[in-house]
């Protein structure tokens, strides 16, 4: 009976060379399919009544790689200090919803939200559908100064700066599932 040999010992050098490569291909395999979204936290909802409670402005950075979400960001300008953050799924982009995560902020009226999340599928799904959204809340708006939901990554054009080519719309733009 014949026995396999793979490679023969000419060949382990090239081997012993390879074996790095393959290892750096193996670890980057995972970064190379995460998925980054962003969001644009404004002030919302916004009405007569409320326009002095609800200030301030932010952005947030959500990467999915597996099944960990980490979240981080900024935000300003808050008219009161920040009390609480959270991720929450909606039933569409926009809509407010519930159900979500809380996230670590800072209590103040400028600073840090961030969080790291296991989703499961369903939660996947909304993230990769645009429907979940960031809400800090402050002293004066506790039930949410600043929202913003997870859109994929795009290039935000300053204001009154016209965009040249196709604009980003999250409702064309967002995977179905």
């Amino acid at each position: 009976m014949k026995s396999l040999v793979v490679g023969t010992m000419s060949d382990r050098p090239l081997l012993r060379a390879l074996a790095p490569v393959v290892a750096l291909i193996v670890m980057c395999q995972s970064a190379l399919g995460a998925e980054t979204y962003q969001a644009n936290l404004g002030p919302m909802p916004l009405d007569q009544a409320n326009r002095a409670t609800k200030l301030g402005r932010g952005d947030v950075t959500a990467t999915l790689d597996g099944n960990v979400l980490v979240v981080g960001g900024n935000f300003i300008g808050l008219p009161s200090p920040a009390t609480k953050a959270h991720l929450y799924i909606s039933p569409a982009i926009g809509v407010p919803g519930g159900g979500g995560f809380d996230l670590v902020v800072t209590e103040a009226v400028n600073g840090t939200v961030s969080g790291q999340l296991v989703l499961n599928a369903q939660q996947r799904t909304a993230f990769r559908t645009g429907r979940l959204y960031v809400q800090i809340d402050s002293q004066k708006a506790p039930t949410g100064n600043l929202w913003g939901w997870l859109l994929p990554q795009h290039f935000d054009a300053a204001p009154g700066v016209p965009q040249a080519g196709p604009w980003f719309l999250p409702q064309l733009n967002t995977p179905t599932r």
